[in-house]
């Protein structure tokens, strides 16, 4: 019996630990750069809010995004129509997803922070600072939810709308290559199967190559987009490795030097790699994991055989 309730305590104790290690490796990837200083250069923080949200929805996204004072951001509402004049989208489509962006100071960079991931369903924190970093938008912090789960879309249109407000004009065709390169993102995940961060690798180093080697044929892009998929060791079917050519077409006779946000696309890869060696290849962490158990069952062991 005492053996028995020993045997007990220890599986107990096993749980605990593991539910510990596992928490504080979440914790650890969910870090974010939020601060409570406004900076005056920038003015107020602008909160963004889909048209579709009800009012009880509305104050939801309020919770969610920190806003407690609402005369400490200036806020607006992103319609249908808006869809139509930033990306040439459709004026019927509902507008959930809802952002808040704060501006920094240059070197910042762009910072990327969905705060309830379980409700946008399709679009990752890197596939969202790929998209704004092409639309022309660095050194920010933009925070996104929604109180209901929607693929995540919208929220772009969203973010372009506070930079016009703001006073600030990106370019039409930059957001709407953006808004493609969003599209193509979730296509792949969906379509081949991939990872979402693999996705997001990919592209990253696409535009870290197109940096470095400033194609000038559509047979350079087609180029550079197939050494990165040998290098990743990934296989599209023909028609995607076309889709993927044609968007990074696109982005080279619009001409988006990707050179000037080197950095930015270089911390995308580090928080990329982050997230996959987190999954798949945190040895050490696993090493220590398995070191426990051994330890563990060894214990177990002396305690019967005793």
């Amino acid at each position: 019996m005492i053996k028995r309730f020993k045997f007990m305590a220890i599986v107990y104790t096993v749980i605990l630990a593991i539910s510990l290690s596992i928490t504080s490796v979440v914790a650890a990837s969910d870090g974010n750069n939020n601060s409570d200083s406004i900076n005056e250069k920038f003015g107020l923080p602008i909160l963004v809010l889909g048209e579709a949200l009800s009012d009880a929805q509305r104050d939801q996204v309020r919770s969610l995004l920190d806003v407690d004072d609402p005369e400490m951001v200036q806020e607006h509402i992103v319609t249908g129509e808006d869809l139509v004049n930033y990306i040439g989208g459709d004026a019927s489509s509902n507008m959930y997803s809802s952002a808040k962006i704060t501006r920094k100071e240059d070197g910042n960079g762009l910072v990327i922070n969905i705060v309830n991931p379980e409700n946008i369903t399709e679009v990752t924190n890197e596939m969202y600072a790929n998209a704004l970093l092409t639309a022309g938008i660095e050194n920010a912090l933009v925070e996104v939810a929604s109180p209901v789960k929607v693929s995540g879309h919208s929220a772009l249109t969203g973010i372009y709308k506070a930079y016009n407000v703001d006073g600030e004009s990106l370019d039409k065709d930059r957001m709407e290559v953006a808004n493609d390169e969003l599209n193509v993102a979730t296509d792949l995940a969906d379509e081949e199967g991939m990872d979402k961060e693999k996705v997001s690798e990919l592209l990253t180093e696409i535009k870290k190559a197109i940096s470095e080697q400033n194609p000038a044929t559509k047979e350079d892009v087609e180029r550079i987009v197939q050494e990165q998929l040998e290098n990743l060791n990934i296989e599209l079917s023909p028609e995607d490795r076309e889709m993927l050519t044609n968007l990074f077409e696109k982005m080279r006779a619009i001409d988006i030097d990707f050179g000037n946000v080197q950095n930015q696309l270089e911390d995308i890869a580090g928080d990329i790699k982050n997230k996959i060696e987190e999954v798949t290849g945190n040895t050490g962490f696993w090493k220590s994991v398995a070191t426990f158990f051994e330890d563990l069952f060894k214990g177990i062991s002396n305690l019967f055989s005793s």
